[in-house]
C-alpha cells in the first residue's frame, strides 16, 4: 500500500497558492492523518493543531469573540482547525487574519460535512481558500498484483481501516460499526433526526436505488414522509459524503432527455455493507454487481482527475428513447463520455454512438474490468481499469487524446513503460 503521496503533494501546492486550505471528506478517510503528517514534516514548533471535537480545544477557540481573535493572533506558522463545521463562526474570525499582510500564518481547515464548510468559505473566505477533497483510497494509490489489490479495494471500499483489515469479516464489521459510531451521530448533528431503524431503512433504500434514477416520491412513500422531507434527507446524506446525486447533462439536440438525477453510494465498501455483502464472491453473484462497478469507476475517475489538479464535473446522458451513457465528464472544458463495463471484452453501445453524434464529441472511453487498452473505433478506446488506476498512464491518455483528436495508438496511451 502506498502512502497518500499525491494528496500530500496537492496539499503542499495549495498551501503555496492560498493562505488557507479546506480539506474536506468523509469521516475516517484520513484527513487528520494527512494534515498531521504534513505538520510533522515542518520545523518543530511551527504548527498548531486544534480539534473541535476535543472540549479543551473547542473552549479555547469559542470562549468569547475577543479571546478567539487574540488566541489566533498569538498563533503563528501553520494553524490547523479540525471539524471546523462544528463552529461556523470561526470562518468570520479567520477572515481578517487572512487579509492581514503582516501575518505569515497559513491555515488548514478540516471538515467532514461539506455544506457547513462550503457555506462558511463562500460567505466569509471566498477567494482566500483552496479546496482539497480527500476521498477514501483510490485505485491509483493502491499497489496491484494481478489486479488483486484493486479487487479488494472495490469489494471493501477505500476507507483505510476497512481496506487494510486483517480479513473480509473484520472489514465488514468495521463498515457496519462505521454507521453506528460515526454516521448516526453525524447525521443527527446535520439535522437528520431519525431513529436507528429509520436510518437503516433509508440507507437500504439508497443502496437499492444505487446506479438508478432517483424518484424522490418513491423514497418519501417508503419512508412515510413528505417529498420535501425525503429530499432533505438525501441532501444531508450527500453533505456527509455518503451519497452522490449525479445530474443529467442537458443539451438542445431535438430529443427528450431524462431530467431526474441518478443516485450512488459513494464508497463501494459502504454500499456492499448495506447490501450485506461480506466478500468479493458474494459481490460477483449479486444483482447489483454492475451498478456497483459503475459507481466505483465514477468515483475513481473523478478522484484521479482531481489529484492531477483538474476539476472533473460528472454528468450522465439518457434520452427517453433509451439511449444512455453512464458518465459524461467535463474536463478542462471538454466533454468526454465514459461507459463502464465489468466484462473484459466490452462492446460499443448504441447510447455511446448517439451521444457522441448528438453532442459533436470526437472521443470516448469504455472502462472495463480486463487488462488490455485498445482502440474500438476512431476516437473510442476500451480502457482497462489497470490504466485508469495508473495516474501517469491515465494522464497521458487524456493529454494524447486532446493533442491528436480522434486518432491515437496503443503506444500513445502506454508510452515507453507500457
Amino acid at each position: 500500500m502506498k502512502s497518500r503521496v499525491a494528496y500530500a503533494s496537492r496539499l503542499s501546492q495549495l498551501l503555496r497558492d492560498f493562505p488557507a486550505v479546506a480539506v474536506v471528506g468523509p469521516r475516517q478517510a484520513g484527513k487528520s492523518t494527512l494534515v498531521r503528517q504534513h505538520a510533522a514534516g515542518l520545523k518543530r514548533g511551527t504548527a498548531t493543531y486544534f480539534d473541535l471535537e476535543r472540549p479543551a480545544d473547542e473552549a479555547r477557540l469559542t470562549m468569547a469573540p475577543a479571546d478567539d481573535l487574540t488566541l489566533l493572533q498569538r498563533t503563528s506558522g501553520l494553524i490547523c482547525i479540525d471539524e471546523i463545521q462544528r463552529q461556523p463562526q470561526l470562518f468570520s474570525i479567520v477572515r481578517p487574519l487572512l487579509d492581514d499582510p503582516r501575518r505569515r500564518a497559513r491555515y488548514i481547515l478540516l471538515g467532514s460535512a461539506s455544506p457547513g464548510v462550503v457555506r462558511g468559505v463562500s460567505e466569509s473566505l471566498a477567494g482566500r481558500v483552496g479546496f482539497l477533497d480527500l476521498t477514501p483510497f483510490l485505485a491509483c494509490e493502491v499497489e496491484a498484483t494481478a489486479g488483486r489489490s484493486r479487487q479488494r479495494l472495490w469489494s471493501r471500499g477505500g476507507f483505510p481501516k476497512s481496506l487494510l483489515a486483517r480479513s473480509d469479516r473484520a472489514s465488514f464489521e468495521w463498515r457496519d460499526n462505521y454507521f453506528r459510531a460515526f454516521v448516526e451521530r453525524d447525521l443527527r448533528q446535520l439535522g437528520l433526526e431519525l431513529p436507528a431503524v429509520g436510518l437503516r431503512r433509508l440507507l437500504s433504500l439508497v443502496a437499492h436505488v444505487h446506479g438508478g434514477l432517483l424518484n424522490y416520491s418513491n423514497i418519501a412513500v417508503a419512508m412515510g414522509v413528505s417529498t420535501p422531507t425525503a429530499i432533505r434527507y438525501l441532501e444531508i446524506l450527500e453533505g456527509a459524503f455518503l451519497v452522490r446525486r449525479l445530474q443529467p447533462y442537458y443539451a438542445n439536440v431535438g430529443k427528450r432527455l431524462v431530467k431526474s438525477p441518478k443516485l450512488y453510494v459513494r464508497d463501494s465498501g459502504l454500499l456492499h455493507a448495506i447490501l450485506g455483502l461480506t466478500n468479493a464472491n458474494g459481490l460477483r453473484s449479486h444483482p447489483k454487481v454492475g451498478a456497483s462497478w459503475e459507481g466505483w469507476v465514477l468515483e475513481q475517475l473523478v478522484g484521479t482527475i482531481a489529484l492531477s489538479g483538474q476539476k472533473a464535473t460528472p454528468y450522465f446522458w439518457r434520452t427517453h428513447g433509451g439511449a444512455e451513457v453512464d458518465l459524461l465528464v467535463e474536463i478542462a472544458g471538454e466533454l468526454i463520455p465514459f461507459e463502464t463495463k465489468l466484462a473484459d471484452a466490452p462492446r460499443l453501445t448504441r447510447g455511446l454512438v448517439e451521444c457522441m453524434k448528438d453532442l459533436g464529441l470526437n472521443r470516448a472511453f469504455v472502462v472495463h474490468g480486463g487488462e488490455a487498452t485498445y482502440p474500438m473505433r476512431d476516437g473510442v478506446w476500451a480502457l482497462a481499469m489497470t490504466d485508469l488506476a495508473d495516474e501517469q498512464r491515465f494522464a497521458r491518455l487524456l493529454t494524447a487524446g486532446r493533442a491528436k483528436g480522434v486518432r491515437g495508438s496503443r503506444r500513445d496511451l502506454r508510452g515507453k513503460s507500457g
